[in-house]
C-alpha cells in the first residue's frame, strides 16, 4: 500500500472526520464564548462596580515615550483585565461543556437501558412486583 493510500485511509477514519468537525465547531463556539463574555456579560459587570472595564485595566511597567518621533518607545505592560476576561470566557466554556456531556450521557444512558431490558425481563420483573405487593 503507497503512502498516499495509507493517509487516505488515516484521514477518512471515522475518529478523524469526528474530531476535525469538533475542532471547527469548538473554534466557532469559542468566539461565541468570547463575544457573550466581552459584550454582553463584562459591561453590565463594569457597570456594577463602578464604569470599570476589565479589558482595559493593566499595570503599566514602562510607559510609551513618544517624545522623539526616531526613537519611539512602545509601552510596557501586564494587561490583566484581559486575563480575566479569559478566565470568565474559560469558566462559561467549561460550563457549557458540563451540560452538554451531561445531556449527552443521560440520552445514552436512557437509550441503553431501554434498549438493553429484553421484553420477558421486564414481563419478570412486573409479575415479582405484584407478587410482592399481594398480601
Amino acid at each position: 500500500m503507497g503512502m498516499l493510500q495509507e493517509f487516505k485511509a488515516f484521514a477518512m477514519r471515522g475518529n478523524v472526520v469526528d474530531m476535525a468537525v469538533g475542532i471547527v465547531i469548538g473554534g466557532a463556539f469559542g468566539k461565541i464564548v468570547s463575544s457573550l463574555v466581552s459584550d454582553i456579560i463584562m459591561p453590565p459587570i463594569g457597570w456594577i462596580t463602578g464604569g470599570i472595564d476589565f479589558s482595559a485595566m493593566k499595570w503599566v511597567i514602562r510607559p510609551a515615550d513618544n517624545s522623539n518621533p526616531a526613537h519611539k518607545i512602545a509601552e510596557i505592560s501586564i494587561n490583566y483585565g484581559s486575563f480575566v476576561n479569559t478566565i470568565i470566557a474559560f469558566v462559561i466554556v467549561a460550563f457549557a461543556i458540563f451540560i452538554l456531556i451531561k445531556i449527552i450521557n443521560k440520552m445514552r444512558i436512557s437509550t441503553t437501558a431501554a434498549a438493553a431490558t429484553p421484553p420477558e425481563v421486564t414481563l419478570l420483573t412486573e409479575i415479582r412486583d405484584l407478587l410482592k405487593n399481594k398480601p
